[in-house]
C-alpha cells in the first residue's frame, strides 16, 4: 500500500546579514462534539469540513531498490492528528516494510497537512500486531486539528461512516458508506490476527491506509488498514483496525515506543451447536483448543489440546481438547473473543481460564507469556 516522496527548506538572514529571529507559533483548533449521537444527521460535507483538516498524507522513504536505477523506494499513506503535541496516528505498514522479525522502519518520514504544510516526522513507535504507528511532528508554525476517538461499543452494522485519506496519492479524498460488518478478523504484520476489525463498504484503496474511519459526529471508529479485492482496487470490502485497539496501542507507544501482547500458545476453532452435538463438547459456544505449543504458557498451565482427527461438515478437527468459555472473567463465545480478552491482560499475569473438559466446567490458572515477533 505504498507509492511517493518529498523535501523541506532552511534558514534566512536579515537585511544586515545577521540571522533573523523567527517566532513560530502553533494553532490548535478544537471542534466540539455534537450534543447527541442519535440527534446527528449524517451529512458527508459537514463531516468532511469537520474532520478533513486533521487528516494528513504520510510519505515514507526506504532504502534503495538495488535495481537498474538504484533509487530509494518510496511510499504514501494516510494519517490523522490526535493531539496538540503533534502526535499523528497511521498504519505501521505505511512507515515500515517487511513483516515479523524482518520488519524495518522507513529511513525518513514526512507529513503533509491539508493546508499544504509539509514537515518531517519522527516514528515514536510501531505496533505490528495491531498495524498501528505513532508519529510526532514539531508543531511550530502548524495549525493542528486533533480528531477525537469514539468507542468500539458504539459501532453498529448499518451505521453511516466516512473514510478520508490519500488513495493513490490523491490527498483529502472522501468516501462514504456504512459499517457492513463487525468483529471481523484480519491479518497483522506478525502472522497473528487482529480481532474485532470493522468492515465497511466505503471505498478504501491503496494510500487510504492509516486514515480515519469516522462516524456522523466525526469521531474516529477505526483506522483504515486493508482491502479485500480480486482486482487490486476498492471493491466495497474494506477493513479498519477498531478504535479500542488503537487507543491501547497509542497509550503504550507513548510510554515506551512498543506494545506487548499476552500469549497462550494455542490454536483454536469456533464452537457451534451442531459441532458441539457431534463431538459431545458440553457447550454450544467457546474456543475449542486444537493444539497446544510444547513448553508454551498454556502447556505449562495444563491446558489440553486435541489428538485424534475427525471430519465434520467439510472441516477437519482434532478431538479431545478443552473448550475455553471464560478468560479473566470475560465470557468466550469464539476465538475472536479470546483474542480480545487477551488484549486486556499483560505478559506475566496469572489469569483464571474456565474450560469445558469431558463435558464438565473447571478452572485452570495460566501465567500468560509474551507474544513472539511472529507466529513461526
Amino acid at each position: 500500500m505504498l507509492l511517493s516522496g518529498c523535501s523541506i527548506g532552511g534558514d534566512e538572514d536579515g537585511a544586515n546579514g545577521e540571522p533573523t529571529t523567527v517566532q513560530r507559533t502553533t494553532r490548535v483548533e478544537v471542534v466540539r462534539d455534537a450534543p447527541s449521537a442519535n440527534a446527528v444527521r449524517f451529512d458527508p460535507a459537514a463531516v468532511y469540513e469537520r474532520v478533513g483538516p486533521g487528516v494528513v498524507t504520510v510519505f515514507s522513504v526506504f532504502g534503495r531498490s538495488g535495481g537498474a536505477n538504484d533509487r530509494p523506494e518510496e511510499g504514501v499513506g494516510s494519517g490523522f492528528v490526535i493531539s496538540e503535541n503533534g502526535e499523528i496516528v497511521s498504519n505501521a505498514h505505511v512507515v515500515t516494510e517487511g513483516e515479523g522479525r524482518d520488519l524495518k522502519r522507513a529511513e525518513d518520514v514526512y507529513v503533509q497537512f491539508a493546508d499544504g504544510n509539509q514537515v518531517p516526522a519522527r516514528i515514536v513507535g510501531v505496533d505490528p500486531n495491531a498495524d498501528i504507528a505513532l508519529l510526532r511532528v514539531q508543531r511550530g508554525g502548524l495549525t493542528l486539528r486533533p480528531l477525537s476517538f469514539g468507542a468500539s461499543r458504539e459501532v453498529r452494522v448499518g451505521a453511516p461512516v466516512a473514510a478520508i485519506g490519500s488513495p493513490y496519492g490523491e490527498p483529502q479524498s472522501l468516501s462514504v458508506g456504512i459499517i457492513s460488518g463487525i468483529d471481523r478478523t484480519i491479518d497483522s504484520l506478525t502472522g497473528f490476527t487482529i480481532s474485532g476489525a470493522i468492515q465497511t463498504d466505503a471505498a478504501i484503496n491503496r494510500g487510504n491506509s492509516g486514515g480515519p474511519l469516522v462516524d456522523a459526529r466525526g469521531r474516529v471508529l477505526g483506522v483504515n488498514s486493508q482491502i479485500r479485492s480480486t482486482g487490486g482496487g476498492g471493491e466495497g470490502v474494506g477493513f479498519a483496525v477498531p478504535v479500542d485497539m488503537v487507543r491501547r496501542s497509542v497509550s503504550a507507544l507513548r510510554r515506551s515506543g512498543k506494545v506487548e501482547y499476552a500469549y497462550l500458545g494455542i490454536e483454536t476453532a469456533p464452537v457451534y451447536p451442531q459441532l458441539s452435538k457431534r463431538f459431545e463438547l458440553g457447550t454450544d459456544t467457546g474456543a475449542w483448543v486444537q493444539a497446544v505449543n510444547d513448553g508454551g504458557p498454556a502447556d505449562d498451565g495444563g491446558l489440553r489440546g486435541g489428538d485424534d482427527r475427525a471430519r465434520f461438515q467439510a472441516s477437519t478437527y482434532r478431538t479431545g481438547g478443552d473448550v475455553i468459555v471464560e478468560l479473566a472473567g470475560r465470557p468466550i463465545r469464539d476465538p475472536d473473543d479470546l483474542g480480545q480478552a487477551l488484549q486486556r491482560v499483560a505478559p506475566g499475569d496469572e489469569v483464571p481460564v474456565v474450560v469445558v473438559r469431558d463435558g464438565e466446567r473447571q478452572t485452570v490458572t495460566i501465567t500468560v507469556g509474551k507474544r513472539p515477533a511472529q507466529t513461526r
